[in-house]
């Protein structure tokens, strides 16, 4: 399971979890044994250049059709991953580019994050609606253009405006973007790529336990 993963073999994980059922293997255990260290093996080889954007994009496919698979028996059996916090992630409004943010979410969805992925040209106040409906623990605005890096102080007043800081962490990342401006605007961090948007995630969760 982990290997159909890190090959990104759509077919081999789909074909795995079925077998997985078949042998009457705890779905939960397949996933947290089988796929989510494959997925963790392929943000560790993007890191370190083993593995580029397209492999992470097929990776994550793979790791998507496997888990729809399991999840009906998961969710018969009442069984349900641990949630290792719950994210908010969106490109602000006035800014159209995806692909760091949704690299951001497969790389914490694989870590055992739950992630609500808002897309791009998000208005500042939906952010702050949707932390607050889903009860979210962080909420990642992603900026590529440095006319709309202004919109990421505008999310975290949303924040405010509804009463959700500091509970609700908030991190910021993008081309423009600089751990002095996140400082400047009241960020609780900054991540440069995705990878160390997930250690940053992780660490804020752990401040927060």
């Amino acid at each position: 399971m982990k290997q159909s993963i890190i090959d990104g073999d759509v077919d081999a994980a789909e074909e795995l979890a079925r077998r997985a059922l078949e042998e009457g293997i705890d779905p939960l255990e397949a996933v947290n044994l089988g796929y989510l260290p494959g997925m963790q093996q392929v943000g560790v080889d993007f890191g370190a250049k083993i593995l580029f954007l397209p492999d992470v994009v097929i990776a994550a496919e793979a790791m998507k059709k496997a888990t729809a698979i399991l999840e009906p028996e998961m969710a018969r059996r009442g069984s349900e991953r641990t949630v290792a916090g719950r994210v908010v992630l969106g490109t602000v409004k006035g800014d159209i580019h995806e692909i760091g943010k949704s690299l951001v979410g497969t790389l914490l969805s694989a870590n055992g994050f739950e992630v609500h992925d808002l897309g791009v040209d998000v208005p500042f106040a939906k952010f702050a609606e949707k932390a607050r409906e889903v009860n979210a623990d962080i909420v990642g605005v992603s900026a590529l253009l440095t006319t709309t890096m202004t919109g990421q102080q505008s999310v975290i007043e949303a924040l405010d405006d509804l009463g959700l800081r500091p509970r609700v962490k908030v991190i910021v990342g993008g081309a423009p973007v600089t751990r002095e401006w996140a400082e400047k605007i009241g960020a609780d961090g900054y991540s440069g790529d995705a990878l160390a948007a997930v250690v940053l995630a992780k660490s804020l969760m752990a401040s927060k336990a």
